[in-house]
C-alpha cells in the first residue's frame, strides 16, 4: 500500500507553507507595527556581523595611515615649507603697503600746508657714488618738472632739480658738499646759509657771527633768498652751537628735517604757476578760498 503523501511532495509542502508565512509577514509588517520589535531584535542581531565585515578596511586604512613612506613624508614636507613661505610673503608685502599708506597720508597732510602748486613723485634711484648725494625721480619735462625746481618730502626740504630727462629728473639732496641755501631761524629772523657736509644727517651753517642768536632746537627754514626755494619751508633743526672765544665765528650743526636717506614720495614744488598748468597737481589751501 502507498503513502497517501511522499517525500517529495512534503517537502514542497513545507515550501509552499514557508512561501505563505513570509507572504503574511511582508503584508502585516507594511501594514501594522506589529513586527517592529522582530525588527530591532534583528537589527542588533545583524549588527556585529557588519561590523565584522569592515575590519578589513578600517584595517588596511590604519596601515596606510600609519605606514606612510619617507618619501610622501618629505614631498608633504616640502610642499608645507613652499606654502609657508608664500604666506610669509603676503605678509611681508602687506607690512610694506600699509608703511607706504603711512608715508603717503603723511605727504598729502604736508601739502595742505603748502601754498604752492605741488606735484607728486617717486625716487626710482639712488646715484651709486657714495661722495655725490643725488636721487632720481620718475618726473621729467612731460611732467613740467625744470632745473632748480625744489623738491620736498613730509618733513622738510630734500633739495633742488638738477637734471631734467623726458621722464625723470635728477635731484640734488640738501646734504651733498656741493650743495648750499639761505635759511634763517624761524624763531628770530636771523638768516644764514647751510652746507651740505656730506652727512645725511648733517648739515653746517656758514660764517655765523659769535654774537648771533642761535641755540640748540631752532628751526631753520628757507629764506627765500636767491629766488631758487620759496620761503617758509622747513630746513633743519639746529642740534648743536659751539662757541670758542678765540673765533669769530660759531660752530653751528643741524639735522635735516627731511628723511633724505629713507623716503620715496616726494612733492616737486611750482612756487610760480598755477594748479591748472601742472597735469596731475594737487589742490591747493586758496583754492577753497583766499589768494595767496
Amino acid at each position: 500500500m502507498k503513502p497517501l503523501f511522499n517525500r517529495d511532495s512534503s517537502a514542497a509542502g513545507r515550501a509552499f507553507l514557508f512561501i505563505v508565512i513570509m507572504m503574511v509577514l511582508v503584508v502585516v509588517g507594511l501594514y501594522t507595527d506589529r513586527l517592529e520589535p522582530l525588527r530591532e531584535k534583528l537589527a542588533q542581531l545583524v549588527t556585529p556581523f557588519y561590523q565584522l565585515t569592515d575590519v578589513p578596511s578600517r584595517v588596511n586604512d590604519w596601515r596606510k595611515d600609519t605606514f606612510v613612506s619617507q618619501i610622501d613624508l618629505k614631498l608633504e614636507n616640502e610642499a608645507l615649507k613652499t606654502e609657508l613661505l608664500i604666506h610669509q610673503r603676503k605678509l611681508q608685502q602687506l607690512a610694506s603697503l600699509a608703511a607706504e599708506n603711512v608715508r603717503l597720508r603723511q605727504l598729502l597732510n604736508a601739502s595742505e600746508t603748502l601754498q604752492d602748486t605741488v606735484l607728486i613723485t617717486e625716487l626710482i634711484g639712488v646715484s651709486p657714488n657714495p661722495l655725490s648725494h643725488k636721487v632720481i625721480i620718475n618726473r621729467g619735462s612731460k611732467d613740467g618738472a625744470f632745473k632748480g625746481q625744489p623738491v620736498l618730502d613730509a618733513f622738510g626740504l630734500m633739495g633742488q632739480v638738477t637734471e631734467v630727462a623726458e621722464h625723470s629728473s635728477t635731484v640734488l639732496l640738501i646734504s651733498d658738499s656741493t650743495h648750499a641755501i639761505p635759511v634763517q631761524v624761524n624763531r628770530n629772523g636771523v638768516r644764514a646759509i647751510a652746507e651740505g657736509t656730506g652727512d645725511l644727517n648733517s648739515l653746517s651753517l656758514r660764517h655765523v657771527s659769535a654774537n648771533t642768536d642761535i641755540r640748540a632746537g631752532d628751526l631753520l627754514v628757507s629764506s627765500g633768498l636767491g629766488d631758487r626755494f620759496p620761503v617758509g619751508y622747513p630746513v633743519a633743526e639746529v642740534l648743536d652751537v659751539v662757541r670758542d672765544p678765540g673765533k669769530a665765528f660759531l660752530t653751528v650743526v643741524a639735522k635735516p628735517m627731511a628723511r633724505l636717506d629713507r623716503s620715496r614720495h616726494l612733492l616737486l614744488v611750482f612756487a610760480d604757476r598755477d594748479r591748472a598748468t601742472v597735469p596731475g597737481a594737487l589742490s591747493l589751501p586758496e583754492d577753497e578760498g583766499g589768494a595767496r
